[in-house]
Parts: structure tokens; sequence; C-alpha cells
């Protein structure tokens, strides 16, 4: 599995208080990996082995199980929480076809389908790009899937106000360089109020931009889950930020779009938080979370 390269590390106080951060949450985790065909897909499982309902977390694009840290111990208090890393991204290695959405979701699947006792069904919950992955992802699971919760997802073709592009991630830059990146994509596309970036948003941008092999950008523009969210037999939920920057000011488009599942169980509006909406107003996320799994 990909480890993230020193070179672009910054060695300083922030750093070290993003790592500390980040392995105390993840020192109460499962560290789990389910068969690729030339690897493995990472998870993290908060509660396994507890009896309680499988949650299964997918996080956004370029991203990893640390887009969650501010949710997955809240959440295991209700459920056995599984944080996958996308084939191609975080820990996990890249999947055959870095482009084939369909392909990745079906490996994904079978990495859920694993961890499912028997008679259980999955909750499956997907930020963003996890939330396009998701789609793909569900048809695998069948009467196997419980709920799909989708958080600030796009694939569904609709408005979008726009916002100034991404830099880009160039391999010849140093650590500053990156970290510098970083902070100006975060604040761009992911928070609402540029004081929520803090140490660990940081370094979980840096490491994991330096890391993504699977081509997520060209995959979220898809209109995916146009085809695929009807098809579905199971509860379908929305949660998005009030200012998401990808779907501010039309979030009544995707209340609108999701009210016309058969399957429509409920949308929550995070107030005041961007795309990242779990990070910058965890609680308020996560009590939205807790109330449309159940």
């Amino acid at each position: 599995m990909p480890a993230v390269e020193e070179r672009f590390i910054v060695r300083d106080a922030l750093t070290a208080e993003a790592e500390a951060a980040i392995q105390r949450v993840a020192d109460k985790s499962e560290a789990l990996t389910t068969p690729l065909p030339d690897g493995g897909m990472a998870w993290r499982c908060w509660g396994r082995g507890s009896g309680k309902p499988p949650l299964f977390m997918l996080h956004g694009g370029y991203g990893s199980w640390v887009h969650w840290i501010r949710n997955v111990e809240a959440l295991s208090e209700k459920f056995t929480v599984y944080a996958g890393d996308i084939p191609g991204l975080g820990d996990s290695d890249p999947p055959p076809d870095r482009r084939d959405p369909d392909d990745i979701g079906k490996h994904v699947a079978a990495g859920i389908l694993s961890f499912l006792p028997d008679g259980e069904q999955a909750r499956l919950m997907g930020f963003s790009f996890g939330s396009v992955i998701g789609g793909y992802t569900a048809p695998h699971l069948g009467d196997r899937l419980h709920s799909f919760t989708l958080v600030g997802a796009g694939g569904m073709g609709l408005r979008r106000s726009e916002f100034l592009p991404l830099a880009a991630f160039r391999r010849d830059m140093d650590g500053l360089a990156i970290r510098h990146l970083a902070r100006r994509n975060l604040e761009l596309l992911m928070v609402r109020d540029p004081e929520a970036i803090d140490a660990t948003a940081l370094h979980m941008q840096v490491i994991n931009t330096t890391r993504a092999v699977t081509k997520s950008r060209w995959i979220s523009r898809l209109p995916s889950l146009v085809e695929k969210l009807p098809a579905l037999n199971c509860a379908i939920s929305g949660i998005w930020g009030e200012y998401d920057s990808t779907a501010y000011p039309y979030l009544a488009d995707r209340h609108e779009f999701l009210s016309g599942m058969k399957g429509f169980a409920g949308f929550e509006v995070v107030a005041d938080a961007g795309h990242w909406a779990m990070y910058e107003r965890a609680d308020a996320f996560n009590h939205a979370a807790l109330k449309l799994i159940d």
C-alpha cells in the first residue's frame, strides 16, 4: 500500500500535532484489508464485534478515511463503523482501471459483503466523490443494502455555482509549497470558514493529495447518480452544508432530486458549513447523520 513520500512532509510542530490527532483516532480502530486484483483495499473499523448495525463510509475525492475523523467515534456509539479508503486513494492500492467507477464499486461492494454478518444489511454513507462511488457500489449489494446517505454529493447533473479552479499538485513541489496548495484548495472547496482549517485538516490534505492515483475529479463530473439512484431499493437520504461550494445556492435542487426517489428518507442541511460539513460542523453533522441513518 502506498506510503507518503517524506520529501512532501514538513517536519514541524503543525505536522506533529496533526499526526498525533490522527493517530489517536486510528488507535481506537482495527485496520483491515480486503483484496483487490493487485493488492488490497484498506479499511478502519470502530466497534467490530459489538453486534451494532454496520455502517460503511466512503470518503471524498483525493481523500481517505481521515475525512471522517470527527465522526467515526460519535457514530460508533450506535453502529459498527467501517471507513474505507477507496481503491487508488489513501492507504489502498490502485484498482485495475482508475477511470472505471463501476469496476471500483464492484471491489468496494465485495469488501462490504465480506464484513457483513449473515442476515445483516449495510448502511452506506458517501461524501462527495464517495457518494458517486457509492452509487456504483450499491447495485452490487442488492438486498443487502439497508440505506444510502449522500453527503455533499455530485453526480446528479444539477446546477452549481462557479468557483476559482483548484491549484494543481506537481511532484516537483517541496513540502511548504504543497502545504500552501493544500490550504488554498481547502479554502476554495471544502470549508465555509477558513478558520476551520487546522493542523489536522492541512496534513490530511497533504498526505491524501500526494498519494492519490484514482482520477476522482473526472469520475465526479459524470452524472452517474441520475441513473443509479432510481434503481435502488433502499432508503435514500442526503446531508449538505448550507454553503457547500459544489451546491450553493442550489440546495433546493438536491432536495427535490432526492425526494423523487422511491426510498427517500430525509434531507438535512448543516447550518453555516461548507462542503466538508462533517469536519467543519461535526456535532451538527453527527446529529443529522444519526437521525437519517436511523
